[in-house]
């Protein structure tokens, strides 16, 4: 079984193959160019090297994370699968981030910037080698993270794009964070999860993907404002 998994939910945009437990290609770039620019010739470029017919799904990061970034990715995978006709397999970003740190015994906590002092998150932890998601997804402000990460009182590990932001008050309250290998999304840890769906029966159509948003875009809200005070 050969997949090929991509991340744009965040900062860096990976691409990777893996198959049958062994990753075959990596590519991933945390640059200022555009999510837009950058996947489908990281795509073209990691595949030039395997037989594009032979992969046999395709796994999409599927938020939160950037609104942006989210439907590029959506768009991408999408169109690979309905054009080539493969099965789909949306990965939550979170988990997939939270999985960059194996077998430990600390709560893990990965954070995405999503900006106005707040983060994309959740809690996590290790059980019989099974990384097991302690509380829902969630936006909330930066604080309330911290006050929910030292109520666990064992060591907490922060990783996410949310720590550069973050960094001072984190350190203030002793957390402790992974090499910056593990820090961001990588597109191996999306496809060592989409194993473990498939395995689950859980493969979708390419129109059958729904994104998780946690929250509504700036324009959205910029816009349900000006009706309200237009309404006013």
């Amino acid at each position: 079984m050969r997949i090929l998994a991509v991340d744009t939910t965040g900062k860096t945009a990976s691409a990777a193959i893996w198959e049958n437990n062994t990753i075959l290609a990596e590519y991933t770039i945390n640059d200022k160019m555009t999510h837009s620019q950058t996947i489908m010739p990281m795509i073209e470029q990691i595949c030039s090297r395997f037989d594009f017919s032979t992969i046999d799904y395709i796994a999409c990061a599927c938020g939160p994370g950037s609104f942006t970034g989210l439907r590029i990715g959506a768009a991408t995978t999408k169109g690979l699968a309905l054009g080539r006709n493969l099965p789909l397999v949306a990965v939550p970003t979170l988990d997939a981030l939270a999985y960059n740190v194996f077998d430990t015994n600390a709560v893990i906590c990965p954070i995405m910037d999503a900006r106005r002092q707040q983060v994309y998150t959740a809690f996590y932890e290790w059980k019989k080698n099974n990384l097991c998601r302690m509380t829902e997804y969630d936006a909330s402000p930066i604080e309330k993270v911290i006050e929910q990460a030292k109520s666990y009182q064992k060591s907490v590990i922060f990783l996410g794009d949310g720590v550069a932001v973050h960094k001072e008050l984190l350190l203030q309250n002793h957390f402790d964070f992974p090499p910056s290998h593990s820090m961001l999304q990588r597109a191996a840890s999306v496809a060592e999860l989409a194993a473990k769906l498939i395995a689950e029966g859980k493969a979708i159509k390419g129109n059958e993907l729904e994104l998780i948003y946690l929250r509504k875009s700036q324009a959205e809200r910029e816009r349900e404002q000006n009706i309200k005070k237009t309404s006013d």
